[in-house]
């Protein structure tokens, strides 16, 4: 039997297609302190060539060829590439239709391979083959996600049981999130850990748009949807600080080289 993460991606293209707009105006990016630790500690530097693999909208590429990198955006959802608009004219930037399991991309080009937001959807032996097979010698594999804190706050607590009770399949998308075995199997072992902090400051639309671009949230039109605008609401306004409410995360980042499982 085919290994759930095997698939992931293609189900991802689906899931994703009718929330790309809000995905692309509301999801957090990634502190510029991201690119600093990188130069620091894994010599990234502007000629460096990057494979950003599940590059969405383009979030974390954006991090890349703000720093002069030459980037090449790998997404299997056509919605998702044709929403990275603010990217599609950068003459450092090569959008490619691809797969964390098969990029496309030519052998032993790539200085450093990242996932931003993504890596629980691989299919993680699949992906690690691959990225070995791209990176150069001496190349990085970098992992690094927003990991939305659920308990810091008496807000951030109420946003987490409004989405337990009204996802789709919020338990399962949350198990799917790398644990410490999936890291240890795709690094074989060996590699480190940075975390930094961000957020997100929404007024109410801005908080309405940042969760209807989750996947596990329902949509209109369907059971729960109207349910969690009202919970929505009332969080919102139990909470709310001079008309606003913040999102807190942790941008983790796992870095190491990769071998091939062949």
């Amino acid at each position: 039997m085919m290994n759930s993460k095997a698939t992931g991606e293609i189900k991802t293209a689906s899931r994703f297609n009718n929330r790309v707009e809000n995905y692309a105006a509301y999801r957090p990016g990634y502190p510029a302190g991201v690119v600093d630790f990188l130069r620091e500690e894994l010599k990234l530097s502007t000629a460096s060539i990057v494979a950003d693999v599940g590059s969405g909208t383009g979030l974390l590429s954006e991090l890349f060829l703000q720093n002069g990198n030459e980037v090449f955006g790998v997404e299997p959802n056509d919605e998702m590439r044709a929403a990275a608009v603010q990217l599609q004219t950068h003459p450092n930037f090569k959008s490619v239709k691809g797969t964390a399991e098969a990029t496309t991309l030519a052998d032993a080009s790539f200085d450093f391979v990242t996932a931003g937001q993504a890596f629980h959807w691989f299919d993680t032996n699949k992906a690690r083959t691959e990225f070995a097979r791209i990176l150069k010698p001496g190349g990085y594999a970098v992992i690094i996600w927003n990991l939305r804190r659920t308990n810091s706050t008496p807000f951030l607590r109420d946003y987490e049981a409004l989405l337990r009770r009204v996802g789709t399949d919020y338990d399962k998308v949350a198990k799917s999130y790398a644990k410490e075995e999936d890291l240890h199997r795709f690094f074989d072992g060996n590699y480190q850990m940075k975390k930094f902090d961000n957020s997100q400051i929404f007024d109410f639309a801005g908080l309405r748009g940042r969760t209807l671009s989750a996947s596990y949230v329902p949509l209109a039109g369907q059971p729960g949807h109207e349910e969690m605008l009202a919970g929505l609401r009332e969080i919102f306004d139990c909470h709310q600080h001079n008309g606003t409410v913040e999102h807190q995360y942790d941008t983790e980042i796992y870095y190491g080289k990769v071998i091939s499982s062949q």
